[in-house]
């Protein structure tokens, strides 16, 4: 039967956790999970193949030379046979019921003629903390298709992450997402570039994706962000230059866009501020000015908004009040 939702499962050197995102995935059908073995170190390869062995009706993996995140996703998205699409990073897991509650509610959109993205909320689990839920009842509608003129306000603590999201294959594909290689932080790109097509969305109301954040070495975590703020910057051009024309998308989805790269540039700019070289500021001001030279209307949003201003206060002092900002945005975005 062809497979309703495909989860793409990026792994590299994931043996120790690889088991906890892929164990529950056993338990429901109409589903592929594709393994992209990112060219690891560890015994991933053997442990992915192993679930393929095991239940090659449900698993399937792909091998290849090490192309980071975002080289695995496109590869993932490249072997998609589901109708539907998801990526699970493999240091997190799915909750089972709502992932059951997802693929009905799936089914019942498609005998209804389908719709571009089904937005789900997902959950922090952070190490050593509590949990935070991330939810959008107070934005979206429920039980309902809607457009984006029907999407209220996002508040500063809601973003879509790409754990929010799940999107119908074929958009994904029309978007002519393809995400660069040896780069983290692609997540951004995979959310605004392949969001600016929708115009039919589903909000389920259920905790699906189950985000595990606190490790050391992991992607998000400050340390590890200041020393990659080179790809964190490269991630934020693509992103702006993704961005579509006003009147091209409805008025709430271009606002959503807006919402989503005015935190991204003041992460971007804090961390250029962050990792504290001559270098670094002057490329924090190239980044703004690139900005205003291509739109000077986004400039003046961006820029003058709470973000940009706190993320731009010349001097010293105006440098602590940016790292300060940093740290509270860190918190909103959900990287700590």
């Amino acid at each position: 039967m062809h497979p309703l939702l495909t989860i793409v499962v990026p792994a590299y050197d994931a043996a120790a956790y690889l088991a906890r995102a892929l164990d529950p995935l056993v338990q429901v059908e109409r589903v592929e999970v594709i393994v992209v073995n990112d060219g690891s170190r560890d015994d991933t390869d053997t442990l992915a193949d192993r679930y393929a062995f095991e239940h090659p009706d449900i698993f399937r993996v792909v091998h290849q030379r090490n192309r980071g995140h975002g080289g695995a996703i496109n590869a993932g998205v490249a072997a998609a046979r589901g109708t539907y699409l998801k990526v699970l990073d493999a240091d997190d897991w799915l909750d089972v019921p709502a992932l059951r509650l997802l693929l009905a509610t799936l089914e019942r959109l498609e005998a209804k003629g389908g719709v571009d993205a089904v937005v789900t909320n997902y959950v922090h689990e952070r190490f050593g903390r509590g949990r935070r839920r991330i939810r959008y009842d107070d934005v979206m509608p429920r039980r309902r298709v809607f457009g984006w003129d029907e999407v209220g306000v996002f508040g500063r603590r809601q973003y879509l992450m790409m754990h929010a999201l799940t999107y119908r294959t074929s958009l994904l594909r029309a978007s002519g997402l393809v995400l660069p290689e040896h780069t983290f932080y692609v997540d951004n790109l995979y959310v605004v570039q392949p969001l600016t097509h929708t115009r039919r969305l589903y909000y389920l109301d259920v905790d699906l994706y189950r985000y595990f954040i606190g490790r050391v070495d992991q992607s998000v975590n400050d340390a590890v962000m200041v020393r990659r703020v080179d790809q964190q910057l490269r991630v934020t051009r693509l992103v702006l230059a993704a961005l579509p024309h006003p009147a091209a998308v409805p008025q709430g989805l271009y606002g959503y866009v807006l919402h989503h790269v005015e935190v991204l540039c003041g992460i971007t700019s804090a961390l250029l501020v962050r990792a504290g070289t001559p270098d670094h500021l002057a490329q924090r001001r190239a980044l703004w000015r690139e900005i205003k030279r291509e739109s000077p209307w986004i400039y003046t949003r961006l820029r003058h908004g709470m973000v940009g201003t706190s993320a731009n206060l010349p001097g010293a002092v105006g440098r602590r009040v940016t790292l300060l900002t940093y740290r509270v945005a860190r918190r909103v975005v959900g990287f700590s």
